[in-house]
């Protein structure tokens, strides 16, 4: 084997290490890698057209082999990278497409469950107003792609108002404000204003903190100096009690 032909080899085993193996929620992210390798070595003839028929298509013998080839390969790169309860279903002269449309039939119903579960969980997201009202959102958004990915696309204006109804009661005015203007929000737009209203609430919540606070600090002290006049004054009051034995005057007392 001279050297270029080693390097082709050693490309080619790189690419096809590269395919993870198939389980039950990466169906579509395998998929995507093996048509991309196969692709990008020229090997997926079988995956984009059917088998041909020398006679009815007057093709060579040339043709056929090739397309026999690319389906040879096909399989066999599938097979390795998919779990050993999908190899033993594979018949002899069965078609890569043929299999690869059945395993697809297989992770269909998976795909199902999975809609459901994310739309659940998007439904009923709230935010709880602590932690970064930015990143809420685009957790928001992120299941709204994936959703998109298995065929269930939201529109930015259902996803707007998904993220209103789940803001806090404290968002009430914000919330308020939306619902009564014309104009309607991208989801950038949202984001930002949200950061700005929450930002706001934060500011007005630490204003309210401090006015509380310090009229506490006022009666504290006013109690603290009423008290001490009180002491004081019951101290000269038991003093004015007593009179001298030898000149009468209050305040002092024979011991």
């Amino acid at each position: 084997m001279d050297s270029v032909s080693f390097t082709n080899a050693a490309n080619f085993s790189a690419q096809i290490s590269n395919i993870s193996l198939l389980n039950e929620t990466n169906f579509k992210v395998w998929k995507e890698a093996v048509e991309i390798i196969l692709n990008s070595i020229d090997l997926d003839l079988a995956l984009r057209v059917e088998k041909p028929i020398s006679i009815a298509e007057n093709l060579d013998e040339t043709k056929i082999e090739k397309w026999e080839r690319s389906n040879r390969m096909c399989l066999m790169i599938v097979k390795r990278s998919i779990p050993d309860v999908f190899r033993g279903s594979i018949s002899e002269g069965e078609s890569a497409r043929k299999f690869l449309e059945e395993i697809e039939q297989v992770f269909a119903k998976n795909e199902k469950a999975e809609t459901s579960s994310l739309l659940a969980k998007l439904i009923f997201m709230k935010y709880k107003g602590k932690g970064n009202i930015r990143e809420y959102i685009m957790k928001m958004s992120n299941l709204a792609s994936k959703l998109k990915a298995l065929k269930l696309k939201l529109g930015d204006d259902l996803l707007v108002h998904l993220v209103l109804i789940s803001l806090p009661a404290h968002f009430w005015q914000f919330k308020v404000s939306y619902n009564t203007q014309k104009d309607k929000w991208s989801l950038n737009e949202l984001i930002s204003h949200c950061v700005q209203e929450e930002e706001r609430l934060q500011r007005d919540k630490t204003k309210s903190t401090h006015l509380v606070m310090t009229p506490q600090n006022k009666k504290r002290k006013s109690n603290k100096t009423k008290s001490a006049h009180l002491t004081k004054s019951a101290h000269l009051k038991s003093n004015e009690e007593f009179s001298c034995y030898f000149c009468k005057k209050e305040g002092h007392m024979k011991k």
